[in-house]
């Protein structure tokens, strides 16, 4: 038996791609099309889980796997993964095959088309918190790097949830899953709607929302933190323009981080950073 048998005997759920117009891998292609991974992904109640490590997270949140796309020197790496679901197929192909089905080179290990969860409605997540809690909603930003680096920060700084407004890029999207290192698979996070009416929920449970701006009458972060309020809610506005007038009417604080040497504000990745950790 030769290797290719050999491997076919042991995964029997293996397919071997050798047309990247394959209409069976159609949830794979043209990943580099952001507007079409944007449209398309919720519409299949799908996201893509690109790496080994970012899958795996994945699937100890509970995720469950479409199919599985990978160059065949990962097969052996993921055949714990493999062997746990014996009904989900694994496509395996060239390197050329397998980049002509994405657009870009394969080299983070394995991409896995994932069933999309159903999304947590606001009240239960709420109900879900330990005391004291801490949240952070981010309001329309659109750089999907963005949203990553914030849940990667939210992860490692104890933030205990994250809402996304209706305008936001999508925490499920490849990028903002790879960049968070698969920790918005760790975090609790749902779309808060309508925005920004749909703060009262949180101000009635409690929360003092509080929006980082440079907007009049805001107080300083260390102001904020010697308040020690029993729960926190941080907002963050799009890049560039920060936070929206009408979210901004409904702050309970503004706060800003303080600058110097005439620069008037971080990237909003920086400024969740800083305010998380300050927070703590």
């Amino acid at each position: 038996m030769n290797d290719d048998g050999a491997l076919e005997a042991r995964f029997p759920q293996l397919l071997r791609l050798t047309d990247p117009d394959d209409p069976r891998v159609a949830d794979y292609t043209s990943l580099t099309d952001v507007a079409l991974r944007r449209k398309l992904e919720p519409e299949r109640g799908m996201y893509l889980a690109e790496s080994s490590k970012v899958l795996r997270r994945a699937l100890e949140a509970g995720h469950r796997p479409r199919s599985f796309f990978m160059a065949e020197k990962w097969v052996t790496d993921l055949a714990d993964v493999i062997d746990a679901h014996p009904d989900v197929p694994l496509f395996v192909g060239g390197e050329d095959v397998l980049e002509a089905v994405t657009g870009f080179h394969l080299h983070r290990g394995a991409l896995a088309a994932m069933q999309r969860p159903e999304p947590l409605e606001l009240g239960h997540l709420l109900a879900s918190l330990p005391d004291r809690p801490r949240i952070a909603i981010l309001e329309d930003l659109v750089d999907h790097t963005n949203v990553g680096a914030v849940f990667r920060s939210a992860a490692a700084l104890g933030v205990h949830a994250v809402l996304v407004t209706p305008r936001c890029a999508d925490p499920l999207y490849r990028r903002s899953i790879r960049v968070s290192m698969g920790t918005v698979f760790q975090i609790p996070w749902t779309r808060i709607n309508p925005w920004p009416a749909g703060l009262n929920v949180l101000q009635e449970a409690g929360y003092v929302v509080a929006g980082m701006t440079l907007g009049e009458g805001a107080i300083t972060l260390d102001d904020l933190v010697t308040e020690e309020h029993e729960r926190l809610a941080l907002v963050f506005g799009t890049e560039g323009h920060g936070l929206t007038d009408r979210a901004d009417r409904r702050l309970d604080r503004r706060v800003t981080i303080p600058m110097m040497h005439g620069v008037d504000s971080l990237n909003v990745a920086a400024s969740s950073a800083v305010a998380f950790y300050a927070t703590r």
